[in-house]
């Protein structure tokens, strides 16, 4: 009677810490990273195109994400995406929209994120006549400052992602630096781009602890071993993105700072032309991290 008991009480327990969320980690969190792991699907946008949006989104789900940021909706209406997305349970946190719209558009913007049914309003590239400098970056803020507060009046948050270009060196900082300073941290946060980071010669675990309460989400990408650093021109080629772990960046120390700084969501994004062996090894990666 004692051993069945004891067996009884082992099935409750185990029972009671599935219940409480106890189980195995998501994918893409481990031991030391603790996520929540989504994906960039603009990561899989030549799938899209080739195969629809129902077996892409299949496959994303089988992968076992939850979590993804959206980039297009492939002729879909986003009511339509919306609704593809929660056929598979997949949550949509957050978009990119193009620089001319938050500008000119922000109403249709808006219209867009609700049905789609997102928490952050994006921008991932600024409209500019290279080089970027400071007339443009102040330019830019000021398209920032009113996306964001409008973005916020309907209960989103505007973030932009950065893209390389903006670390010409201005005063004693870079033109990141102005961009930070004159954006509203009411109404405007930001995303670091990892490979946008270290490409261009940043050291991303330094620059996370710069502005800790701006950051909100972290594109996940690295960047082949053997490429120079040090460009400002916000292009490199797309094979130099590698599986996570596999490259140049410092993981560890990212992810100590990017966890004390309380980063709120992490998007694997690859634009490599091998990215449906790489998205795979890169959650294994980060399932097995410790540090």
């Amino acid at each position: 009677m004692r051993k069945i008991l004891s067996l009884g009480m082992g099935v409750l327990f185990a029972l009671a810490m599935v219940g409480s969320g106890a189980e195995a980690a998501e994918v893409g969190q481990g031991k030391s990273f603790h996520g929540p792991t989504g994906l960039q699907l603009y990561s899989l946008r030549d799938q899209f195109k080739q195969q629809g949006v129902a077996p892409v989104l299949d496959q994303v789900r089988d992968w076992g994400f939850k979590y993804v940021e959206v980039a297009g909706t492939y002729g879909m209406t986003p009511a339509e995406f919306k609704a593809e997305l929660d056929k598979r349970s997949l949550v949509p946190i957050g978009s990119h929209f193009p620089y001319d719209r938050l500008r000119d558009d922000i109403d249709g913007v808006i219209r867009d994120a609700q049905a789609l049914g997102l928490r952050y309003v994006g921008c991932a590239w600024i409209n500019h006549q290279s080089p970027f400098d400071e007339k443009q970056c102040r330019a830019t803020a000021e398209v920032f400052n009113r996306a964001g507060k409008a973005v916020a009046e309907q209960g989103m948050k505007f973030f932009y992602h950065n893209h390389g270009y903006e670390f010409y060196p201005h005063e004693q900082g870079t033109l990141f630096d102005l961009l930070v300073a004159e954006t509203d941290p009411r109404y405007v946060a930001f995303q670091m781009d990892v490979l946008w980071t270290v490409f261009p010669g940043q050291d991303p675990a330094k620059l996370l602890e710069k502005y800790p309460d701006r950051w909100l989400l972290v594109h996940l990408k690295d960047i082949k071993k053997g490429v120079p650093t040090g460009s400002l021109a916000g292009h490199t080629e797309l094979t130099n993105d590698v599986p996570l772990g596999s490259g140049q960046v410092d993981w560890p120390a990212l992810f100590r700072a990017s966890q004390k700084v309380g980063v709120k969501y992490y998007f694997i994004e690859d634009e490599s032309p091998t990215v449906m062996e790489q998205i795979p090894q890169s959650l294994r990666f980060l399932e097995q991290l410790e540090f």
